[in-house]
């Protein structure tokens, strides 16, 4: 929904009739993130275990991490309830991958992805496993903050 200055009605921008898998529906949208350089928001569209970006006044939204069909999975090219997404200022994606508890790194443009802190299909509580990660963002140094739902702590991942 888009609210102009003053006005209490807003207007239907993407979405809104019924959850779905097709490139004009939502399925539990979570998180949005507005990428400045591309005028598009970032979608952790959780129940269809997706990211999506939908460019601002578009009718339908490109897939850029997870799979159409909204099926869950642990592989490099799956995610499982999707719950945060980000761009570095290169353009590579980080998404915080909640049931599979690991944080998964995309190269720009590309569908596989890469663990880069967690592991997949582990939850637990030592310092390098991840146990339901909600949300991240970076500090102006890029290092990588993750909310770490179910072990109730921020956990701070420094760049490489």
């Amino acid at each position: 929904m888009s609210y102009t200055s003053g006005n209490t009605n807003g207007t239907l921008e993407l979405g809104g009739t019924g959850f779905g898998y097709s490139n004009t529906k939502l399925c539990y949208p979570v998180q949005l993130y507005f990428d400045l350089f591309s005028n598009s928001l970032l979608i952790a569209n959780a129940g269809a275990n997706n990211i999506v970006q939908w460019n601002i006044g578009a009718n339908n939204w490109t897939l850029v991490a997870g799979n159409s069909s909204g099926i869950p999975g642990i592989t490099s090219d799956r995610l499982s309830q999707a719950t945060g997404a980000i761009f570095d200022p290169m353009g590579n994606l980080y998404v915080a991958d909640r049931n599979n508890h690991r944080i998964q790194f995309f190269y720009n443009g590309q569908f596989n992805g890469t663990t880069i802190a967690g592991i997949s299909g582990v939850n637990s509580s030592n310092m390098t496993t991840l146990n339901m990660p909600w949300s991240i963002t970076f500090d102006n140094q890029l290092n990588l903050y993750v909310t770490d739902a179910y072990n109730h702590r921020i956990q701070k991942f420094f760049r490489l």
